[in-house]
């Protein structure tokens, strides 16, 4: 019901223009972590300017703002204890390492605000057929553990939520990042109503894979081409499949050629022809879609920044 005022407070005014609504959050990135570490945490900032510096989004004022989820919608994907251990700040040193940094009080609220985020973008997507969320596409995190700088799962918990609360009957995952969603596969694999398909390089982290309701492993070094040839005929198959109330797209950027942690080959069109392939075939359908940043490891916060920033000029051309 919060979630339900603050999404109804935060609708913009109608006009014969409508921009896309994007979901941020300046505790997005008000983690500090070493410039030399793996995750870029000023990727989400940059990405927020980035968006406003290309109009995309009119101004930062036209950001919608996420609350904090609530333990009861993370407990729908991850066990009491998980969330318990995690919020209350007694996560053992051991579980933290396996995420990637120390969880402090402001990585559980910039975790939490992360999920919010999701669940308020496909809210937005339901009453306006597509939304995009600054941050998400936590995929590693399981029921039971965060791994892989994710803390909670914000897809799993957000299609949970969505069904819980009877505003969906069924949902698909497409996951684009260059790792396997393990952790949304594992949250959702119990949960029929949920079509998981992550696209991934195959020898690349997690080592080992949960199997999803449908993984298409790449071979390493795959270029834009083989690529999205590959991609339209897994999205040929999935929609002769499945009819979704809506999608979530996780649109890491880690296939790109110049990732430290990627070992798929696409350049920056490559980047956004992939974008706008998944969002003009699920769009053409009607079908409400959700997009959420994913992985993106490049030194280069600035072209990181302008790589995520892809998704939501493919998503605006159909706002």
């Amino acid at each position: 019901m919060l979630l339900a005022r603050r999404f109804d407070l935060a609708r913009k005014p109608p006009s014969s223009f409508r921009m896309l609504s994007v979901v941020h959050h300046p505790r997005y990135d008000a983690i500090s972590v070493p410039d030399d570490h793996r995750f870029p945490m000023r990727k989400y900032q940059r990405v927020a300017e980035t968006l406003v510096a290309e109009g995309i989004v009119a101004s930062k004022a036209d950001f919608l703002s996420p609350m904090e989820a609530p333990l009861g919608w993370l407990e729908l994907a991850h066990t009491p204890r998980y969330v318990g251990a995690t919020v209350s700040g007694t996560l053992d040193k051991k579980e933290q390492r396996q995420i990637g940094f120390e969880v402090t009080e402001r990585v559980v609220e910039r975790s939490r605000r992360s999920v919010a985020g999701t669940v308020l973008a496909g809210k937005i997507a339901l009453d306006e057929g597509i939304a995009c969320n600054a941050a998400g596409g936590s995929h590693h995190a399981k029921r039971d553990a965060g791994a892989g700088f994710c803390v909670f799962n914000d897809v799993a918990v957000a299609i949970k939520v969505l069904l819980e609360q009877g505003l969906i009957r069924n949902a698909l995952v497409i996951d684009c990042d260059v790792h396997q969603g393990d952790g949304t596969a594992e949250i959702l694999n119990d949960t029929p109503e949920a079509y998981t398909l992550s696209i991934h390089c195959e020898r690349n982290w997690p080592v080992r894979k949960v199997s999803g309701t449908r993984d298409v492993g790449l071979d390493e070094g795959l270029s834009d081409a083989a690529y999205l040839g590959a991609l339209d005929a897994t999205l040929d198959e999935v929609f002769a499949e499945i009819k979704p109330d809506i999608c979530f797209y996780n649109a890491g950027v880690d296939p790109h050629r110049d990732d430290r942690l990627g070992k798929l080959c696409l350049t920056d069109d490559g980047i956004l022809a992939r974008d706008r392939r998944v969002i003009g075939r699920v769009r053409e359908k009607a079908i409400p879609l959700v997009g959420v940043l994913g992985g993106g490891y490049s030194k280069d916060v600035d072209h990181l920044a302008w790589l995520h920033s892809h998704l939501f000029r493919a998503a605006g051309e159909h706002a």
